[in-house]
């Protein structure tokens, strides 16, 4: 009997893709490292000028956007030049909309534009109405005077508006609205929960009524913006005065529920409580911290003035040094400990550092070219743009190419949202 000849038998798929081999397929058409056909890795293949990708590992610390941003707040306190004032907030602008991430805080820097805007409208209606302390010759309108009594002397409502009282009045306005911007990028850039953690623990219970303070705009802007989609989703109106009396009472409503779970989180937390430290040890902290924080008001000051100039430099210096030992030593009352803590590293120090020598050379260009920085109001003349103090204020756009650059499309971490 012979055995007949079978069919040598093949193995049956069962019609469905491998999803391994799938999944390789498609990581190496994407270009991903470790599949055949994708480049290097991108740590390898990055070059050194070129910032990484964001990450909880390498983030800038938030204590240096702040310098930066204080930085820029002060060249700008130390000029009405419009050009170089308007140079001021297309620094800023440019570099939060380089490393501005998807963290509800970040939204609140179209609301402190907005803000500036209101401000330096207001200013201008202040300057037509009530008029301005600037004499000129070129009168624009000539509104109604109201009678005063003779007690309101050197106040006057309606009269002459001029060219030069406006210009003074739109130089104002827009030094006031550009700090506003600064202190809105610094919103926008700086974690303040990471903020929070960097704090020395003497200011811990100070430095958490600042932050819940800061980022009560964040999350309000962002109320706001969500309860307005609602409202269009639904079909209803979301601009006018009636829209936002309706959608004052939910903004309120949910400002309420965040600080009583807040509240909850800081009292399960042993928010407040303090290790006991020697009599003489809390005078001693009480003392440095207070005499170095006023030294640092008065050097800041006579930083900003243009007086002080000589003398301010140094006692700023003391002032920090003294405000430190009374914090270093305020530091042993605290009994926290802390997670994870920031690291101060060399992109840190080039964001802080860009911001301070802003600064710093826009301090010194009061000294050689004042006329340039503070153009006169009276006689009314263009202003012009100084080669050098505009050089030193693009030193601000150093973090839009040093510090790491956010991930598009990724969602904020669960601690950074906090």
């Amino acid at each position: 009997m012979t055995a007949l000849p079978f069919p040598r038998r093949t193995p049956r798929t069962s019609g469905r893709a491998d999803p391994t081999a799938a999944r390789r397929t498609a990581d190496a058409a994407a270009g991903l490292p470790g599949t055949a056909g994708a480049p290097a890795a991108p740590g390898r293949a990055r070059a050194w000028w070129r910032a990484p990708q964001a990450g909880r590992a390498n983030a800038v610390h938030a204590g240096a956007w702040w310098v930066w941003a204080l930085g820029l707040a002060t060249a700008a306190s130390r000029t009405t030049n419009m050009l170089l004032l308007a140079l001021v907030v297309a620094v800023a602008g440019y570099v939060v909309a380089a490393r501005r991430t998807d963290a509800p805080w970040a939204r609140s820097y179209g609301a402190f534009l907005r803000l500036g805007l209101a401000v330096l409208v207001i200013r201008l209606v202040f300057a037509v109405l009530l008029g301005s302390p600037i004499p000129g010759t070129h009168v624009v309108v000539t509104l109604p005077q109201v009678p005063l009594p003779h007690w309101a002397q050197g106040v006057r409502i309606g009269g002459r508006v001029t060219a030069e009282g406006l210009v003074f009045a739109l130089r104002d306005g827009m030094k006031l609205a550009t700090l506003l911007v600064c202190v809105g990028a610094a919103n926008a850039l700086a974690n303040p929960a990471r903020l929070l953690k960097s704090l020395p623990g003497a200011l811990y219970e100070a430095g958490v009524a600042v932050v819940v303070a800061m980022t009560f705009a964040p999350h309000l802007v962002a109320d706001v913006a969500r309860l307005r989609a609602a409202r269009r989703l639904r079909g209803r109106e979301d601009r006018g005065v009636r829209a936002l009396l309706q959608v004052g009472l939910p903004v309120l409503e949910g400002a309420l529920e965040r600080s009583v779970a807040l509240a909850a989180a800081m009292d399960a937390r042993g928010y407040g409580r303090t290790a006991a430290v020697p009599a003489g040890v809390r005078r001693a902290t009480a003392a440095l911290t207070l005499g170095g924080l006023l030294g640092v008001c008065a050097g800041t000051y006579a930083l900003l003035s243009a007086s002080g100039g000589r003398y301010g430099l140094p006692v700023l210096l003391i002032g920090l040094a003294a405000a430190m030992a009374g914090l270093r030593l305020g530091g042993r009352r605290s009994v926290r400990t802390r997670y994870r803590p920031d690291r101060w590293g060399a992109r840190a120090w080039l964001v802080a550092g860009s911001g301070a020598a802003v600064a710093a050379l826009m301090i010194a260009a009061t000294g050689y070219d004042p006329a340039a920085l503070d153009p006169p109001a009276f006689p009314l003349t263009a202003p012009t743009l100084p080669l050098w103090p505009a050089a030193s204020l693009l030193l601000g756009l150093l973090p839009a190419f040093v510090a790491p650059a956010p991930a598009v499309g990724r969602a904020p971490a669960k601690e950074d949202v906090r």
